[in-house]
């Protein structure tokens, strides 16, 4: 017997056919390849704006700690060239003055002077002695 269908309008993977194969498949229509890219560029965009935006912040706020800790640094080598007439403590507040060409560490702060107040110091910084002979800058 004859087999009827013709093998070259026939397939063993059906699935794989970019048509529909028989009435009851699902109807395929090509797609607009410039709406998909253009759909995708902009998601693309979006997201690495936002991105960018998240590695600003984080470069904003690393520069604003590495410049807190220049000037604690600077106010620390102040403090260690200072004259002072006593051995701070760990965990107490001191106050940094100038007087005209030397900076001097003093217990008294700038509104503890009262009447007595000295004119030729300059208040520079409130500090604490941290437990690591570090100082943290106050005011």
């Amino acid at each position: 017997m004859v087999n009827p269908i013709d093998k070259d309008k026939t397939t063993e993977t059906p699935s794989l056919l970019p048509y529909p194969h028989h009435i009851g498949s699902i109807v395929v229509r090509p797609e607009d390849q410039g709406k998909i890219k253009g759909r995708a560029y902009s998601a693309m965009q979006e997201q690495t704006t936002k991105q960018l935006m998240q590695i600003q912040k984080q470069a904003e706020l690393l520069v604003a700690q590495a410049n807190e800790i220049r000037r604690r640094v600077e106010v620390s080598e102040k403090i260690y060239d200072a004259k002072m007439s006593f051995e701070p403590f760990i965990g107490h507040t001191y106050h940094l003055y100038l007087r005209i060409d030397e900076y001097v560490l003093m217990m008294i702060g700038p509104e503890e002077w009262g009447r007595s107040k000295k004119n030729n110091l300059e208040f520079i910084s409130s500090v604490k002695l941290l437990s690591d002979h570090t100082w943290e800058i106050e005011s």
